[in-house]
């Protein structure tokens, strides 16, 4: 069941995120609607807040169901439990060997990324290829790949800033290094342009902005590409980093004489 809610802030931040704090909720859960972005005023006067509409899917309750009695448990062999008591060895890390005739860059990747994920804590497997346009792709595999993801792909980002800075530091070349895992950022593309859709839709359909989470200039650019051609919306960023954020904005259809392309804002 769709359900809203409107909070008030000093900016659209602000309330979004008294809204979030009050629904205990992600912002992935969530649709934004920004009524009034507010205004500062001058010394306070004529200053008003920022207004925004939260909707969200909630599920009624089902009614609590009376558990069934656990059984007891089966007793336990002494040989088992002698078996459990003892105790079990951790796996030691495995370096990833580097073939013979490697590529010199593509070696000091590798050496790099083994002895970052070594401290990690984390075993993976370093794939490493060339892109069309120069650059070098590495993709990391194995067990543990969500700590390696982070939280909307930020420790990612992270460990591919401190790669890039790292083989290139002191050399007179500079290689553009992509770090990748498990094809997450193939996926969270796809999942961006899901939600450029969704929020056109909805902007259409109220006819009024949808604010979008604060995203980093490379997914704001992933937001713009996939609604450049779409017809009946618009796109732009709004505010400073770290919390710049695209809004998706209803245009009126234009008569056919007077038809002009839609100028968009892509930063």
């Amino acid at each position: 069941m769709q359900k809203y809610l409107e909070k008030t802030g000093r900016t659209p931040d602000d309330a979004i995120a008294a809204a979030l704090a009050e629904l205990r909720m992600d912002r992935d859960d969530v649709s934004v609607e920004i009524l009034e972005f507010g205004k500062t005023g001058f010394l306070g006067i004529g200053a008003s807040p920022a207004v925004v509409r939260v909707s969200y899917e909630a599920e009624d309750e089902p009614a609590p169901e009376t558990a069934a009695p656990a059984p007891a448990p089966a007793p336990v062999k002494a040989e088992k439990t002698a078996k459990a008591a003892e105790p079990v060895k951790a796996a030691e890390p495995v370096k990833a060997a580097a073939p013979a005739d490697e590529d010199p860059d593509y070696a000091a990747i590798r050496s790099f990324l083994t002895g970052l994920l070594e401290r990690m804590g984390i075993k993976a497997e370093v794939a490493i290829t060339a892109r069309d346009n120069g650059g070098i792709n590495v993709n990391l595999s194995g067990n543990g790949m969500g700590a390696i993801i982070g939280r909307r792909g930020e420790t990612l980002d992270a460990i591919q800033h401190l790669t890039n800075y790292a083989v290139n530091r002191g050399s007179e070349k500079h290689l553009h290094i992509s770090v990748d895992a498990e094809n997450y950022r193939s996926k969270r593309e796809e999942s961006l342009a899901r939600l450029a859709e969704k929020m056109a839709e909805k902007a259409i359909k109220y006819k009024r902005s949808m604010a979008l989470e604060p995203m980093n200039s490379y997914e704001r650019h992933v937001i713009h590409t996939a609604l450049q051609n779409y017809e009946g919306v618009t796109t732009s960023s709004t505010g400073v980093e770290p919390n710049r954020r695209v809004v998706v904005s209803y245009v009126k259809p234009e008569t056919p004489a007077g038809s002009k392309p839609q100028s968009r804002e892509w930063a």
